[in-house]
């Protein structure tokens, strides 16, 4: 009987979920956090089996999934529907859904009911958030609410067309400093952590040392205090963007490939299917 219940404790720690609070326990004690993009139950599930600590259901869907040249066209309802393909899947990785483009911007009360959309509707953990300093008010009104916020600055996508482009932020000193106050408002708004993105390791390694929140680095050097990815760049099924701070772990396009041109052929030459796939 104790050996059981020994076994049964351990089931349970196992799936214990990852919170808020771990990811600044890690942080205090050194631990990097990984983070990788999902949009669905299979690639949630495989990822909350492998152990990743936390998905993020980022707009990157309208690129990667919808096929869209940028994330501008993202909806509400496209994060809503996004995550919560993943929450039903994801039992122990902390699940963070991204606000799209015009679902904060416009006032705060309508930030602060599409926030809790994508947490009522969406069952997301925490909602991230693209700017510094101008979005700070913003941040702080959501938390008032008890929603976690994760901010993200640096690179911003939605702000695209005003950078000109996808181009590295902060080389310049004065846009470096801009960059850092951003980073101290978003902490000093109540973020629980933040995105930086696209922005030279050195900067990134200085305010990852100043924040006491957890940094989760993108194209921002080894020192930040966690690093996310797009799930379909690092296994090569998104060919339209090759970015420099991806590395590809693996070449499913060319599996999947290989599997679809031999249903086509077996489908096409009678083979398939077979007296074992028939009633």
């Amino acid at each position: 009987m104790k050996l059981y219940q020994e076994v049964i404790l351990l089931s349970a720690k196992s799936k214990k979920r990852r919170t808020i609070l771990d990811l600044q326990a890690m942080k205090a004690r050194g631990e990097k956090i990984a983070v990788l993009t999902a949009y669905d139950y299979p690639f949630a599930r495989i990822m909350d089996q492998a152990g990743i600590d936390v998905i993020l259901v980022g707009d990157s869907v309208g690129a990667v999934v919808a096929g869209y040249e940028n994330t501008l066209p993202v909806t509400m309802q496209d994060m809503i529907y996004h995550t919560s393909a993943v929450a039903r899947s994801a039992v122990k990785s902390l699940i963070v859904a991204d606000m799209p483009f015009l679902s904060y911007q416009v006032d705060l009360a309508e930030a602060r009911r599409n926030a809790g959309r994508l947490i009522k509707q969406g069952g997301a953990h925490a909602v991230k958030l693209e700017g510094g300093v101008r979005i700070a008010e913003t941040i702080r009104a959501i938390v008032a609410m008890d929603i976690p916020v994760v901010g993200h600055v640096g690179l911003t996508p939605q702000s695209v067309h005003r950078m000109g482009g996808y181009r590295v932020q902060g080389r310049e000193q004065a846009r470096a400093d801009q960059l850092l106050a951003d980073a101290r408002s978003v902490a000093d708004a109540g973020a629980c952590a933040v995105v930086l993105e696209g922005i030279p390791a050195k900067l990134a390694a200085e305010i990852s040392a100043e924040l006491t929140i957890p940094t989760i680095g993108i194209g921002a050097g080894v020192d930040c205090d966690g690093q996310v990815l797009v799930i379909h760049d690092i296994l090569g099924l998104c060919e339209k963007y090759s970015p420099k701070f991806v590395k590809r772990y693996a070449d499913v396009s060319g599996t999947i490939r290989q599997g679809i041109d031999d249903y086509i052929r077996e489908v096409k030459n009678g083979s398939f299917p077979g007296p074992e796939h028939s009633f």
